[in-house]
């Protein structure tokens, strides 16, 4: 049983927890994450959903990604989606996400890292991935045009590759 915690509208934690499945109450959100992980030849580590996941089954998605557990911060969120999905150790403890997007019912907290990783060193396949590899942002776009990478919004794939290096909106020399 996997336990949330819950938020208000201003993303602050209330004294709520729910299980994950049951039904959301009104004015209540919860706490995602995702990872994307960059590699020096600037590729992104992509993962492949496996075919019984309730949630877009069968697809690959970022590197790293899932809800929040109660207790956690959004950086052990991270930190425990990665090794469990990948098998990859990052330390996110001192690190405020790249980006925080709202979405209808919470919060997706994503982190970016760079780090080299050999495909056949992950822990995958396993429970939640069925495979792994690395793709260029033109690779992941045909992808999402193929439908066969989850439904993301181009204009963030592009915002993901182009703060890979800096956090913040305005672009440094």
């Amino acid at each position: 049983m996997e336990l949330w915690d819950l938020y208000d509208k201003n993303r602050k934690l209330t004294e709520h927890t729910m299980v994950r499945g049951d039904e959301m109450q009104p004015d209540t959100y919860h706490l995602v994450i995702h990872v994307a992980i960059f590699n020096s030849n600037n590729q992104m580590l992509i993962q492949k959903r496996r075919h019984d996941k309730i949630g877009a089954p069968n697809m690959w998605d970022i590197s790293a990604g899932g809800s929040v557990t109660a207790g956690e911060t959004s950086q052990l969120g991270a930190m425990r989606e990665t090794k469990e999905e990948l098998g990859i150790t990052i330390d996110l403890h001192n690190q405020l996400p790249h980006l925080s997007i709202t979405f209808e019912r919470g919060y997706d907290d994503i982190y970016i890292v760079n780090r080299e990783a050999d495909i056949n060193e992950l822990a995958v396949p396993n429970v939640e991935v069925s495979d792994a590899k690395w793709a260029t942002i033109d690779e992941i776009y045909k992808m999402i045009d193929d439908r066969t990478f989850v439904n993301y919004r181009k204009s963030l794939v592009q915002l993901l590759f182009d703060m890979r290096y800096q956090y913040g909106a305005v672009k440094r020399d």
